[in-house]
């Protein structure tokens, strides 16, 4: 689908992560259009009205994440993260309702929508279990019916769309000798077979689209991925870079993880944040700060006017980039500092960023290196550090795939340092991978078999106290008898292999008659070298509730007796936790919560 209002010279199917609220905190604006909207209001009016950019990526960075997390909005107002959240997925859930009323004139009911969300691998559970309750607060579903909502995993996804292609539909980095079709290698040095000759001309054709194609010069066609096959998906958006790798598996095709997914916050953002960073240096961090505050839409104006030109920023460039100041920036920079732009730069000492006489920042190609490298060496680091790994031995294709795919920076570094291991492949759409990856998730969630644990997840149990094995200090005398507190009893381990539908079960006994609820906490460590839950590196990261209904009567005696079997699975998106009350085989209320902590 189209949004309204893209940039110009931004061919975009994506809109950004953009919220507008009125001053009376209503919703007003979702994407280019909330941009646009909050660019034209009165600076003097703007002040009261809330604009939220990009703030997708706060939840993975908040730490304790709860319902009562605040976001900042750009005037310095504060609004729970949840309601931010929920504004933009009731807006998604209206406008994809009507496009389907549109295109198929029949009305959906609330309960024949299956609704996908998909979210970067690297979140850890709170931040899961945050996007479900702010699709419950959004409308979406009811909490009632949860299973009308999926929680996807952005690689997963891409993955699940990746093992698909045929080889039209994808760009093979290491077939071709030239970044993004516009300088092929100067020197001439690599033969170019028949085969080349064509593909040069398809893209002389092409050079408009940012794809193109390149075919074996055997004629050979890659088909579809045989069972069996090991790859790499780097799934680099805007915020984060997510790296899993999948197996195919026999007979039916279905997916297996082979190591858990591991990444980090590299994406995009990086590159316009060293950009911000280098603005400070110039002009001074007081500036920068006063500017934002003072002259918000000139700000966003500048960031655009960025991100347009980081779009075309390629390896092989020899000239400038010109970034076009806006007139408030020149105006406020010499009211505040009574000297002109012009002179800052020259004061900086920034040999790499140049003055034009009309009134733009000139960047040179050292300068768009120097923004963009650390954010890919980041990246490249980490695909490195994998493929390293014994369990990611025989890896023969790495997929790129996620907006910050589509920069030939990005390819190039990829293709240079990684293309002599394995095929890279980026798919035409690169931004859209995810999406239809979804959608096919969605159609049927049972396509990865298994997946591997993030992390150990246990709690805290007694056992037998064994002189000698148990440290004295925890030690608990109890009816008599020697108990060794804190002991971590294991669920799963990090790193283990977890299958779809398999289940980790553990029966809880009242500790009085007459209680209502059991609440157990729940313990994760990133490492599985632990013991205690007291060791260092674990932490409490969530509670399951189980609701006891009254026993009843004539039927058990005491507490002593009742035993409440849970069961967890630990093999999808989602942690999830059933119950039984063993006495009377009746299902019990349990939750699993990481948000309350």
């Amino acid at each position: 689908m189209r949004w309204e209002g893209g940039d110009p010279g931004v061919a975009n199917q994506k809109s950004p992560t953009s919220l507008l609220l009125t001053p009376e905190l209503k919703f007003h604006s979702f994407g280019f259009a909330a941009r646009d909207n909050y660019h034209d209001l009165d600076p003097e009016e703007a002040q009261h009205w809330l604009y939220f950019d990009k703030f997708k990526m706060k939840i993975h960075s908040t730490t304790d994440l709860t319902m009562e997390t605040e976001l900042e909005a750009v005037s310095g107002r504060k609004v729970r993260a949840i309601e931010v959240f929920s504004h933009a997925l009731r807006f998604f859930r209206v406008h994809a309702l009507k496009e389907v009323k549109d295109q198929s004139s029949s009305l959906l009911e609330g309960d024949e929508v299956r609704w996908v969300i998909t979210v970067p691998a690297v979140w850890r559970q709170p931040a899961k279990q945050f996007m479900r309750e702010a699709a419950y607060l959004a409308g979406l579903v009811s909490p009632d019916t949860p299973e009308q909502l999926l929680i996807a995993l952005e690689p997963e996804a891409a993955s699940i769309y990746c093992r698909k292609l045929r080889l039209h539909q994808v760009i093979d980095l290491s077939l071709r000798p030239m970044t993004n079709g516009l300088s092929l290698e100067s020197d001439g040095s690599r033969p170019f077979d028949s085969s080349f000759r064509q593909a040069r001309e398809q893209l002389r054709k092409a050079r408009h689209s940012r794809t193109f194609l390149v075919e074996r010069g055997t004629g050979e066609l890659w088909s579809e991925m045989q069972t069996g096959d090991r790859y790499i998906v780097a799934d680099c958006g805007g915020g984060t870079v997510d790296l899993t790798v999948h197996q195919i598996e026999q007979p039916q095709g279905t997916l297996k993880e082979l190591y858990k997914v591991s990444g980090g916050p590299y994406g995009a953002v990086g590159v316009d944040l060293a950009f911000e960073a280098m603005l400070c240096k110039i002009f001074g961090e007081d500036f920068i700060e006063s500017f934002k505050a003072k002259r918000p839409a000139a700000w966003v104006d500048l960031t655009i006017a960025f991100e347009a030109r980081k779009r075309t920023a390629t390896p092989g460039r020899s000239n400038a980039l010109n970034i076009s100041l806006p007139f408030s920036f020149i105006d406020f920079y010499k009211r505040y500092r009574g000297q002109s732009v012009e002179t800052a730069l020259r004061k900086s000492n920034m040999n790499i960023v140049k003055w034009s006489s009309q009134g733009m920042l000139r960047l040179t190609p050292e300068a768009m290196n120097e923004l963009f490298q650390p954010t890919i060496n980041n990246i490249i680091k980490h695909i490195e550090e994998l493929m390293q790994r014994q369990e990611v031995q025989g890896v023969r294709f790495l997929f790129l795939v996620g907006g910050f795919a589509e920069s030939p920076m990005l390819q190039r570094a990829a293709q240079n340092a990684l293309g002599q291991t394995c095929r890279i492949i980026i798919p035409q759409d690169v931004g859209l991978t995810i999406l239809k990856g979804a959608v096919l998730f969605g159609l049927d969630p049972t396509v990865v078999r298994v997946r591997r644990c993030p992390l150990t997840y246990g709690v805290g149990v007694l056992n037998r106290f064994v002189e000698g094995r148990h440290p004295r200090d925890k030690l608990l005398v109890k009816e008599g008898r020697d108990w060794c507190t804190d002991i971590l009893d294991r669920f799963v381990s990090v790193d283990q292999s977890v299958a779809l539908g398999e289940v980790v079960r553990r029966s809880y006994t009242p500790a009085r008659s007459g209680q209502r609820k059991i609440i157990i906490n729940i313990y994760c460590s990133v490492s599985d070298d632990v013991v205690y839950i007291s060791d260092p590196g674990v932490r409490k990261c969530g509670a399951i509730t189980l609701d006891l209904p009254e026993a009843l009567p004539g039927t058990v005696a005491g507490a002593e007796r009742r035993e409440i079997r849970a069961t967890m699975q630990f093999g999808d998106t989602e942690i999830k936790v059933t119950a039984v009350d063993m006495a009377t085989n009746q299902t019990v209320r349990a939750a699993i919560d990481f948000l309350s902590n």
